[in-house]
């Protein structure tokens, strides 16, 4: 039975043999201003259902961009790939961004997005004091597991990967 540390080791030494197809992409070109573009269509998605009012649309976007971006961002662990022996089994997307290496320009924007969508909302609900709450607490959700603090952490062990690397 090896230790700790000697399992933080190999999974680094995994980690680091090949490159990330995973989440390299957040780092191309093209990746923050489909980011921007996802924003701009559910925006316009919830604008023309009828009977959904400015606020509410407002709401919605915040609502579903945030939710997706938890799952995609925080919530799904491992890659879909076969090439990696099982190196970023345990990881989420956010903790494989750039090696886990935090306040890069990438985790930076991806921090500001859901800020900005947060008061772009706010200020199109024209402050109505639910509205503000439900906004809040989506905004409270995306950005406390973005926190350096949360990295490889799992709440209650909710979605934890158990699993011994012999």
């Amino acid at each position: 039975m090896s230790s700790d540390k000697e399992k933080k080791a190999f999974q680094t030494l995994d980690q680091s043999s090949m490159p990330n197809f995973n989440s390299s992409w957040v780092n191309y070109k093209g990746a923050w201003s489909t980011t921007i573009f996802v924003i701009v269509v559910l925006k316009t998605l919830f604008t023309v259902i009828p009977f959904i009012s400015p606020e509410a649309s407002w709401t919605l976007t915040n609502l579903t961009f945030n939710l997706g971006h938890y799952i995609m961002f925080h919530w799904v662990q491992g890659i879909p790939f076969e090439n990696n022996q099982g190196a970023y089994d345990g990881l989420t997307l956010w903790e494989q961004i750039d090696g886990g290496v935090q306040f890069t320009a990438t985790r930076k924007f991806l921090t500001a997005v859901p800020i900005v969508l947060f008061l772009l909302s706010t200020h199109y609900t024209h402050y109505d004091v639910f509205l503000f709450a439900v906004n809040f607490a989506a905004l409270l959700w995306v950005l406390v597991a973005k926190l350096p603090i949360m990295h490889r952490v799992r709440v209650f062990g909710i979605n934890k990967l158990d699993y011994d690397m012999d």
